[in-house]
This record gives C-alpha cells, sequence and structure tokens, in this order.
C-alpha cells in the first residue's frame, strides 16, 4: 500500500483517461489493409491510488469494401476473415459501441479526452485514425487524434525489454505464446504491463507534482 496521497484518476495524466487498445490487421498499410480485430481495456483506479483492468471490449471485424489483405499477414495472425461462423461486424458499428462505453467510463472518472495505450502504440492508432476516417466517427472517438502511452517504451525504462511477451516475464506476468496475436489477449496482457509499471512507480517514487489542468479542456 503506498503512503502517497491519493489522487483522482481525472488528475493524474492531464485529463486523460488511458484505455489499452490492440488491433489485428491485414497487413501493415493502415490506409489500404483491412481492420479485423480490435480489443480495448478501461482501466480502473482503487482506493490506494494503483490501477487495475475494467472493461474488456472487443469485436471481429468484417474487412472494409476494398481493403486489402495481404496473406503473410493472415497467416501471422490465423484469422480467416471469410470463416463462416467468424462473428463479424461492420467497423462503424463496432467502433460505436466501443467508443460509447468508453466515453461512459471516461466520463464517470472525470476525465476529458482518452489515451490510447498500446505496444507500439502508433500503429493501432494509425489503424483506428484510419477506420474512424472511412466511417465518418471523428465526432463520436473518444481518442485523442496523435497523443499514445506506448508500453514499449516504459517497458525499455522499466525492464530494459521491450518485445511484449519478454517485457511481461520481467513484470512477473503470465504470457502465453499460443495466444498471442488475438487482440484481447495482447490488449490484456497490454493492460497487466501498463499497471505494473504506473504502480511500481506510484508506489516507490510517488505521484508526480500535482496540476491544475484536469479541469480544463485538454489541448495537444
Amino acid at each position: 500500500m503506498s503512503d502517497h496521497p491519493v489522487r483522482p484518476l481525472a488528475d493524474r495524466f492531464r485529463g486523460f483517461f488511458p484505455v489499452v487498445v490492440d488491433v489485428e490487421t491485414g497487413g501493415f498499410n493502415c490506409a489500404t489493409d483491412a481492420l479485423l480485430e480490435i480489443a480495448a481495456i478501461t482501466l480502473r483506479q482503487d482506493e490506494n491510488g494503483l490501477l487495475h483492468v475494467d472493461e474488456r471490449l472487443h469485436a471481429h471485424i468484417a474487412p472494409f469494401p476494398g481493403a486489402n489483405l495481404e496473406k503473410a499477414a493472415l497467416e501471422f495472425t490465423g484469422i480467416d476473415p471469410f470463416h463462416p461462423l467468424r462473428p463479424s461486424e461492420e467497423e462503424g458499428v463496432a467502433l460505436r459501441r466501443i467508443f460509447e462505453v468508453i466515453r461512459k467510463a471516461q466520463k464517470a472518472a472525470g476525465c476529458k479526452r482518452t489515451v490510447l495505450v498500446g505496444h507500439n502504440a502508433h500503429f493501432d492508432l494509425d489503424f483506428l485514425n484510419a477506420a474512424i476516417t472511412r466511417n465518418h466517427l471523428k465526432n463520436a472517438s473518444p481518442f485523442h487524434p496523435f497523443s499514445v502511452f506506448d508500453t514499449v517504451t516504459l517497458a525499455g525504462l522499466a525492464y530494459g525489454q521491450t518485445v511484449l511477451a519478454r517485457a511481461c516475464a520481467a513484470a512477473g506476468i503470465d504470457f502465453d505464446n499460443r495466444e498471442a496475436h488475438s487482440a484481447l489477449y495482447d490488449a490484456h496482457r497490454t493492460a497487466d504491463l501498463y499497471c505494473a509499471i504506473v504502480n511500481q512507480w506510484w508506489e516507490k517514487i510517488g505521484p508526480p507534482p500535482g496540476n491544475d489542468e484536469s479541469s480544463e479542456e485538454v489541448s495537444p
């Protein structure tokens, strides 16, 4: 248990609400390649100021019309986008559903904007932003358009590791490589890693200096 005074979540990250996101895709080009799976995990803060996994959101997504699908990417993830038993949603429908839940959690936490937490976070944000643009969801999205919290950088600082599985091992978090490359599994492990790093900082070093920006509109 930390001896540091507990501040509201809205005061901890400049008014940002951290949400862990992982995507699986049909390639590396966010402009042309399909978004096939997305998972988003919200976080909660306990009475001691420690972060924990809260809600887990997930969707299998049907390739958008004209989407490119790279054979190597599908073999890597093991996803068959057209399998008859795959419970796919149209990407706009899936994102609206996920955004609605995140917005409610963000509001409940008193935060002004959601920030994407990810492992190589800009990859996930680029695909998310491309889907937002395709589906005209700019006003529906809670996410900051370019700011991220990247667990690659944080894990490199905390543990000297940048690969997700190795960073988790260094943090004492179980990681099953057979489950990897599922958006929900990778997002959950990334969330566990992010919480471990933030909680370690909170307990050993203490909170950063207070700020009064949480009550203001968050700017870039």
